[in-house]
């Protein structure tokens, strides 16, 4: 491994710099109202990813996908997996998936 600086690690997002974080995808039950989906996305931030201190970059409608990310500089972790995973479950989701955690900077693992 590099001797790397202080500043140069941060600048490359490695060793304590480095960000993890991990894809989710979920889908609505066919026919689901506006509404219901409306307030399931509202929860789902306002119960899950607000308090936990996470982002959520992603969209859909019936299906929805998109990558979850720690809010500030930092790391996802599987304890934030399996949160997110069983409450979209518990609100009736189907095809709930996460994938393990990577590296947001230098991308999945092969």
């Amino acid at each position: 491994m590099a001797n790397r600086s202080r500043r140069l690690r941060k600048k490359l997002r490695v060793e304590e710099f480095q960000e993890m974080g991990f894809d989710l995808s979920f889908n609505f039950p066919v026919n689901t109202a506006e509404e219901t989906i409306d307030a399931v996305i509202d929860a789902l931030i306002d119960e899950v990813i607000e308090p936990r201190k996470l982002a959520f970059a992603g969209s859909g409608h019936l299906a929805w996908e998109g990558m979850i990310c720690t809010q500030a500089l930092g790391k996802c972790t599987d304890e934030d997996r399996a949160v997110l995973k069983g409450w979209l479950e518990a609100k009736g989701m189907e095809a709930v998936a996460v994938t393990e955690l990577f590296d947001l900077w230098y991308g999945e693992p092969a």
